[in-house]
């Protein structure tokens, strides 16, 4: 028999020194950690990881690590954020101007939110980003979507 927090540490950790560890923003960890999830069913899939230790043992490790990124996201000021988020940007080798015209209009950024994230998370998650979308759009020229459109 096993020590069912001692296993769930070791995933937890396994997820950060193998994977997490190598992305090299916050907010480039929250967009991985939510593509792990799955949208019908809300659990998080990782083959390796499942592979290891058990598709359950994988599922609580990455949403735990979807929270703690969540959280670490959370706590950063917003000039930390704006840095973290030009990172990303920058990471992505697209155009800034055409990556924030789709996020305008399709603001794939709310799908980044753990489920289980407290209303009040998600509305500063949420206010904060919008804040960092928007001076962006400024520096870059891009308009803001026409929302009756």
């Amino acid at each position: 028999m096993h020590d069912d927090r001692a296993f769930d540490r070791g995933a937890a950790a396994d997820v950060w020194r193998r994977t997490l560890s190598q992305i090299p923003t916050v907010f480039g960890r929250l967009v991985y950690l939510a593509s792990l999830r799955d949208p019908n069913t809300g659990r998080y899939e990782h083959f390796g990881l499942a592979q290891m230790f058990g598709e359950d043992e994988a599922d609580r490790a990455l949403r735990t690590s979807h929270i703690d990124a969540f959280n670490q996201w959370l706590s950063f000021t917003l000039e930390q954020q704006m840095q973290d988020l030009d990172r990303y940007l920058a990471g992505l080798h697209r155009d800034p101007r055409t990556v924030l015209e789709t996020w305008s209009r399709v603001q794939p950024y709310r799908n980044l939110i753990p489920a289980s994230a407290p209303e009040a998370e998600r509305r500063l998650y949420l206010a904060d980003l919008e804040t960092l979308l928007e001076v962006l759009r400024s520096e870059y020229g891009v308009a803001c979507p026409d929302p009756d459109a």
